[in-house]
């Protein structure tokens, strides 16, 4: 039942010939076989609903612990919130129940959101299921590994550098990534929050679409949050004729980019050429600001999202004699190493003396980056790139150096920055089998041309539905 489409599964729910709660027992059983080793999943409680109708009837669906769901242990992959059981579910997962899906568990992620690899986890590790030395990538490492393992068909992640798209390339699924404010953050525990953006794993495009069009409904809790301009689509078109492809110089003549990463890509590009799009070189040249730009307003919105988690409120909390005391001991000992450094980058950027000399500079910086992004789409439809530099590197390899696992990311920051679309696709393998993704971007709210893409992308890249398995199977 492992290798079951969301689709499949609701139409055959639907129908009456499958039973939801076999299905579960079936995906559970897996789970507890080989999740000792893969480790994407912190907690797998009892499902509250086992529905047989709606558009998701009986889809088993994963959620990113960062993701608030009632009286469910929430924990952001953190000592500081590891008793938490938020006292309502975040929005995304009110429309999961309504559309008939069952709730499977949550899943493994770097502390609050920040890595690139999901080594930054205080609970637990999680590995690659395709080669088990290798990082998922992260921070939404867990539902990527959940999805790529065949544990369930879709799973939810939050994005805001590059967290479902990088983890996506590295696992060989489908990562997406909306239009900022298609999708409500309530009940997201924020990380940056002018970034921040629920998305979509999947193993094909379907699916990916499926998902999208429950989850991209108005919410009120958020203000950010408007899909009323996204066209969604009930069934993908299977061609992209006539669409326009660019291809950024500052996207390919890098040095970090690996020369397998690259030639798999290129052959993606040329596999859209043949099916109908026209391919052009594009200059954008203030990409090359990009990763900066956004470790300074990312550290600055953690400083002051993070500011909450105090031992004074809801979190963990140590002994100490005043106030003071209690939050500087409690934000030291529950904290990691990779929170800490980035509250204190971001501490730092908005102190007295630095505001204008970095966080207000990088806003202007983060809105030419933007306005280049709107040209360069009046030229184009779709931004072509790999995903990230390398395929997925071994434990260890970068986590004593963060500028090296910052640059994990250097392909995807400029989406969150500019607010726009973007996808990563598996296209091929490296000659360790290891997975590439080729990340497309498009306009705001032209969210269905990247999951049209998917679809194109899955005639000729063969990596439908693929499961790993573990032993070299498919």
């Amino acid at each position: 039942m492992h290798t079951l489409t969301a689709t499949e599964i609701a139409d055959r729910v639907r129908a009456g010939v499958l039973n939801p709660r076999d299905l579960h027992a079936a995906l559970l059983d897996r789970i507890r076989r080989r999740d000792a080793d893969i480790g994407a999943f912190l907690q797998l409680p009892e499902p509250t609903q086992f529905s047989t109708g709606g558009v998701l009837a009986g889809v088993p669906v994963a959620v990113k612990d960062n993701i608030c769901w009632q009286d469910q242990p929430t924990t952001c992959a953190s000592k500081m919130l590891e008793h938490f059981r938020p006292p309502y579910s975040a929005t995304v997962v009110e429309l999961l129940q309504a559309s008939g899906a069952t709730l499977l568990g949550k899943t493994n992620m770097d502390e609050f959101a920040m890595g690139s690899s999901t080594e930054t986890s205080a609970l637990r590790r999680t590995r690659n299921p395709w080669d088990l030395t290798r990082v998922p990538g992260g921070s939404s490492g867990g539902s990527a590994a959940a999805v790529a393992a065949g544990f369930c068909p879709i799973a939810l992640g939050s994005d805001t550098g590059g967290s479902i798209r990088q983890p996506a390339s590295c696992c060989g699924v489908i990562g997406f990534k909306p239009t900022y404010g298609a999708v409500s953050r309530y009940g997201l525990i924020a990380f940056g929050s002018s970034l921040d953006q629920i998305g979509v794993f999947a193993r094909s495009a379907d699916d990916a679409n499926l998902l999208f069009n429950v989850i991209a409904q108005p919410d009120p809790r958020d203000a950010t949050c408007d899909p009323s301009a996204i066209a969604k689509l009930d069934a993908l078109p299977d061609n992209l004729a006539g669409a326009r492809i660019g291809l950024p110089a500052e996207y390919f003549d890098t040095d970090g980019l690996n020369a397998e990463v690259k030639s798999v890509v290129m052959t993606a590009v040329e596999q859209l050429r043949a099916r109908g799009a026209t391919v052009k070189n594009i200059r954008l040249k203030n990409l090359k600001y990009a990763v900066p730009t956004y470790y300074i307003v990312a550290t600055a919105e953690a400083s002051s999202n993070l500011a909450r988690f105090d031992g004074a409120h809801f979190t963990e909390r140590t002994a100490a004699d005043d106030i003071a005391a209690l939050m500087s001991r409690t934000r030291d000992q529950f904290f990691g190493e990779e929170v800490k450094r980035r509250i204190m980058l971001g501490t730092y950027v908005l102190s007295a003396g630095y505001y204008d000399a970095y966080y207000a500079r990088a806003l202007k910086v983060r809105t030419l980056i933007a306005r280049e992004f709107a040209d360069a789409f009046a030229e184009v439809d779709l931004i072509a790139s790999p995903t990230a530099p390398t395929t997925a590197f071994a434990f260890g390899e970068r986590a004593s150096d963060p500028l090296a696992m910052y640059l994990s990311d250097i392909y995807t920051i400029s989406a969150n920055l500019a607010g726009i679309p973007a996808i990563s696709i598996p296209v091929g393998t490296d000659a360790g089998g290891l997975p590439v993704g080729l990340q497309l971007m498009a306009k705001r709210n032209a969210d269905s041309s990247l999951l049209t893409a998917a679809k194109v992308c899955e005639e000729f890249s063969g990596w439908r539905n693929r499961v790993a398995d573990g032993a070299g199977e498919q």
